[in-house]
């Protein structure tokens, strides 16, 4: 089984580290072959230049000779990207019987940026083996699992026709028909549903959980702010915000901790224009020494950002907890849902820092290196800006949360994916779905602005529309869900 050409834009996951996966035919096929010799093979990361070589004279033998798609040579610009990878089908000697090439789309031509925009091609399986035991089926679903592993977002493949109802059968869905090198092809996508997962798994619960707290006299939040972070206070400017600490992070890096359980807290306020004047915290610990360490984060937290420590209550000999409650003050609270429909979306957030240690790929620490006048500025960016709506990046990712303040402005966003701003050398795919450390969304009328935000980068990436979820548009104008519906189900503040 051999696809041509570009053909089938598909990903490669098989292994992500050299022999990774040894993949038993009989496994994927129900049907066991003749003998130990026929059926093992494995699938690999290309791990040097004869693995390279003998991909492409494999290339050469299916694309050009027996198929006749090129004259001479398949040989194209994508071969010489230095971020295409390839996985292969190795067999019992070691030699190539398959091959996948995985590259970043047209679109993604930045080598410092990747937008999560993805392509397989170049899908072949030697003569020899085709009919003996599923290596294109393996090399396709390892390709789809590399692409994944690499924060690809969106994931393409152009297939000769007569390979469609394969890959509709192994999850890929046909986009549309098109023609390459004079033969019939399917275009085709791998669905990629990253971001909704973790919209459903962080927040998905929130409207059947807090059902109950719905039926108060004000509702919860109050009319015009279900679905923010922070609560105003009934018939005063205090806004009230609480966030607890997940215990195994508490317990894994106390002082990282106790540091961002100020930090979110002052996200939450600053989301609603709010100045915070204080806090109070809630702290268990298994021993003093342990207390003492998630004291002085928040302790660094409360002098970086000028709040003080109003009180609080502390436990030991219990397992690790932390929760934090900060009060702010504003006679003009912004809500997450103040949007409309056709408003512009804003992303402003903290591009310097990296990764925190031991949590690449969910938490970019962005604000413990910073100046507390720096910390300051962003802090006052929604007060200063005056959005229509506005809500601080939270677990759910940049996408979840725009889908968050959508859905409490009774709309649905499209993101342009290109826009967004983003750290170089990140994958979209960890930068969509991670904690930012300084991450704000905002919405403002079409043809406002936002004010500086200091050392933070403001985008406008996108606008409020009238389809529900969110949707990200790419450099053709395609545009993918990645999150179908209301996030919360708390509906309409």
């Amino acid at each position: 089984m051999t696809e041509s050409l570009r053909a089938f834009e598909l990903a490669v996951e098989a292994a992500a580290e050299p022999g990774l996966y040894g993949l038993d035919v009989s496994v994927l096929t129900g049907t066991p072959p003749v003998s130990r010799r026929q059926r093992a093979y494995l699938i690999r990361r290309a791990e040097n230049g004869v693995d390279l070589a003998q991909y492409r004279a494999l290339r050469r033998a299916v694309f050009v000779a027996e198929q006749g798609l090129f004259e001479g040579s398949d040989h194209d610009d994508q071969d010489d990207d230095p971020r295409t990878v390839v996985l292969v089908a190795t067999d019992h000697d070691g030699d190539v019987i398959g091959g996948v090439r995985l590259s970043p789309a047209a679109g993604n031509d930045d080598p410092a940026r990747d937008i999560g925009w993805w392509t397989g091609s170049r899908l072949v399986v030697a003569a020899g083996t085709r009919r003996q035991g599923g290596v294109g089926p393996a090399l396709v679903r390892a390709a789809c699992a590399h692409a994944e592993s690499l924060g690809v977002l969106r994931f393409d493949a152009t297939v000769q026709m007569a390979h469609e109802v394969l890959f509709n059968r192994l999850g890929w869905v046909s986009t549309g028909r098109t023609v390459v090198a004079g033969t019939p092809h399917v275009s085709m996508r791998w669905p990629i549903d990253r971001v909704q997962k973790l919209a459903v798994a962080t927040k998905g619960m929130l409207a059947e959980l807090l059902a109950p707290l719905r039926q108060g006299v004000n509702g919860l939040g109050g009319n015009g702010f279900v679905g923010d972070d922070g609560a105003l206070v009934p018939d005063t400017d205090v806004i009230v915000a609480c966030d607890a600490i997940l215990p195994s992070m508490v317990e894994r890096d106390p002082e990282w901790a106790g540091w961002c359980s100020v930090l979110v807290n002052i996200n939450d306020l600053s989301a609603m224009g709010a100045a915070a004047v204080g806090l109070v915290d809630a702290i268990g610990a298994r021993d003093a020494s342990f207390a003492t360490r998630i004291l002085h984060g928040i302790r660094r937290g409360s002098q970086a950002w000028g709040v003080p420590v109003l009180g609080g209550h502390t436990q030991l000999g219990v397992p690790a907890s932390l929760s934090v409650t900060a009060l702010g003050r504003t006679d003009r609270p912004v809500p997450a849902g103040g949007g409309s429909i056709g408003d512009t979306l804003w992303l402003s957030t903290d591009l310097g820092g990296g990764w925190r240690p031991g949590y690449h790929g969910r938490q970019w620490d962005s604000t413990s290196h910073r100046s507390a006048q720096e910390l300051r500025s962003m802090a006052s960016l929604v007060a200063r800006t005056r959005p229509t709506g506005a809500k601080d990046v939270s677990m759910a990712g940049m996408v979840g949360t725009t889908g968050m303040l959508a859905e409490a402005a009774g709309c649905g966003a499209v993101i342009e994916v290109a826009d967004v701003p983003m750290p170089s050398g990140v994958s979209a795919g960890d930068w969509f779905t991670c904690f930012p450390g300084f991450g704000m969304v905002m919405t403002t009328a079409p043809g406002s602005g936002v004010a500086d935000a200091g050392p933070a980068t403001s985008a406008d990436c996108g606008r409020l529309s009238g389809t529900p979820g969110v949707r990200l548009r790419w450099p053709d104008g395609v545009l993918t869900t990645a999150i179908h519906r209301e996030v919360t189900g708390l509906g309409t503040a």
